[in-house]
């Protein structure tokens, strides 16, 4: 385990596609969203923790859900490894923005990039992988991690990698694709050069802080100029101050669609982004009806292919439900079609809505 790896793990999402189990005030990442005892936070800590020393992995956050990271893993990292945007601004800022931390702290480091909130069950290969990655970092290579694609899904963007390199292990990138509709998705599987983009990244901080250079040098200027601040006491005036002007920007937006040094590594480890409702219920064990239960107790009469979510043990009766989920807090009862499962995000908004309209 190297002294100049390090990580960083992106948790300021408000997972409103799991509404009304996430919320802004305590979002998906936060909770144990599987039933396996553990939050998805907690989850990616621990997977890193086997490959990056504990005090080199920092998380980059909304500054009101600070105090929830430090209850969940107060006993592994300090507050000065909980990065706070007073804003949201997508992920290209805090990632520039925690980039230039580290690299002040090392100069020579290597940094794994990971979202809070996927499930990867094999944490060897997903170890193998990072190493893998990491060996290949230097000063001008950006590492992508590609899903291979098993259907043609709308939900992911693509990228596509130079067909000439297919047996090696990694591969030069040709294209970032947004998400597409079904018949070009199944054009890219039929190509079989196109993979899933993961949000898993790494590099170097020299080779990413020079892609910001290049590619975004407004916002890299707009951060740089408080170098010498941060880790340091004024930190904390500067990124308030700063912060707020910085465009609204993902990474794939401002760098990896521009870059002449992206590369993919083709992932061998298992891969969920758990981006709805329906993907908690596919890796979910089921039933003999194929009902998928998280936390409740379940009586179900005639009832089939069901999600069943709840607090910790609550029972839960249901007869005569096909293909529907069901989640159940302290303050909101769902139920919702499982066809409908992309159109939460939609449904909690204007139930919201509804809701704040009344109380008025």
């Amino acid at each position: 385990m190297s002294k100049n790896h390090f990580a960083i793990i992106m948790a300021g999402g408000i997972g409103s596609r799991f509404w009304p189990s996430s919320t802004p005030d305590f979002p998906k990442q936060f909770q144990d969203m599987t039933g396996e005892g553990i939050s998805l936070l907690q989850g990616t800590f621990v997977r890193l923790e086997n490959l990056i020393p504990s005090s080199n992995i920092f998380i980059v956050t909304q500054s009101r859900y600070k105090k929830i990271i430090l209850d969940q893993l107060g006993d592994k990292l300090s507050p000065d490894q909980v990065i706070c945007e007073p804003y949201r601004r997508n992920t290209a800022p805090c990632i520039l923005m925690a980039s230039l931390k580290i690299k002040k702290l090392n100069p020579d480091a290597k940094i794994v990039i990971c979202p809070s909130d996927h499930i990867i069950i094999d944490e060897k290969l997903f170890k193998e992988d990072m190493e893998l990655a990491l060996e290949h970092a230097n000063e001008k290579n950006l590492i992508t991690f590609g899903i291979q694609p098993d259907f043609p899904a709308t939900g992911f963007g693509y990228v596509a990698v130079d067909k000439d390199q297919k047996d090696s292990q990694i591969k030069k990138v040709t294209e970032f694709t947004e998400k597409p509709d079904k018949a070009i998705a199944q054009r890219y599987i039929d190509d079989q050069n196109y993979f899933w983009n993961s949000g898993i990244f790494v590099w170097s901080a020299t080779a990413v802080l020079k892609g910001f250079k290049t590619h975004a040098h407004l916002l890299f200027d707009l951060f740089h100029k408080g170098f010498d601040l941060l880790n340091t006491p004024s930190e904390e005036a500067f990124i308030a101050q700063n912060y707020p002007l910085a465009e609204n920007i993902s990474v794939d937006y401002a760098l990896m669609e521009k870059s002449e040094h992206i590369f993919l590594i083709p992932a061998r480890f298992d891969w969920d982004d758990l981006g709805s409702w329906k993907s908690i219920y596919d890796r979910q064990p089921k039933d003999a009806m194929k009902n998928a239960v998280v936390s409740a107790k379940l009586y179900s009469e005639t009832a089939a292919r069901n999600l069943v979510k709840t607090d910790s043990n609550k029972k839960v009766v249901i007869s005569g439900l096909e293909d529907f989920i069901i989640v159940d807090t302290e303050e909101v009862l769902m139920i919702c079609p499982m066809n409908k499962n992309q159109d939460v995000k939609d449904i909690s908004a204007d139930a919201q809505k509804k809701f704040n309209q009344r109380e008025d």
